[in-house]
């Protein structure tokens, strides 16, 4: 794996960690009730999450790549695919960030499973690894090497993104309900997925 794919699979996996989904909807509804406290379990939860269907994803990703390298390339046009049709969904998808906050009293652990479940659970979260990881993989480099290395630098990312968001919607509430700034965040993460989407594509044809 050379740097440049290293820094592109960080960089693709930091626009992509910081759109809104239901993941973060979750994170942004215990800080709203809870405050700051819940930022550190509701954070671990997400990345406990992100590394189950993580795993899963670079196991299945694993065995297409050993099977047959032509479904592997094909899985890689799927994915660009993918990036684009996600990117054109986020961007229309307009200013709202529907979450009300969680007043109830939950304990430390319940917030940490909590999070593990929605984030692990979630059917897109794996659609999407299977999609999106396959872009960035070597089939000739050692796979088991890959896979530590992406799965560390996402779920690093995964940790700090909904730990930032956690904190942002407990000190700067009118900041996360606000359409403007949730727009932005559709608008820019959307046209980033889009030419994500077409800079894959064109490797793929000029391979």
């Amino acid at each position: 794996m050379t740097i440049e794919t290293w820094l592109a699979f960080a960089a693709a996996s930091a626009v992509l960690l910081i759109i809104p989904g239901p993941t973060i909807l979750l994170v942004v509804s215990y800080a709203l009730g809870q405050g700051w406290r819940s930022a550190l379990p509701v954070s671990i939860g997400v990345a406990l999450g992100d590394f189950t269907a993580m795993t899963l994803s670079m196991l299945g990703v694993g065995a297409i790549l050993a099977a047959s390298a032509t479904v592997f390339t094909a899985l890689k046009w799927v994915g660009a695919a993918y990036l684009i049709y996600l990117g054109i969904k986020l961007f229309r998808a307009g200013g709202a960030l529907d979450v009300e906050p969680r007043t109830d009293a939950v304990s430390t652990m319940k917030m940490v499973a909590h999070a593990w479940v929605v984030t692990a659970l979630n059917p897109k979260s794996i659609t999407f690894f299977v999609a999106f990881l396959p872009q960035f993989l070597d089939k000739h480099g050692d796979f088991f090497t890959q896979m530590v290395i992406f799965e560390t630098t996402f779920l690093i990312l995964a940790f700090l993104n909904a730990a930032g968001y956690a904190l942002i919607a407990s000190r700067a509430r009118n900041l996360v309900r606000s359409p403007k700034a949730i727009g932005l965040f559709n608008r820019t993460g959307g046209t980033l997925l889009i030419g994500a989407g077409v800079a894959t594509a064109t490797l793929r044809s000029g391979t």
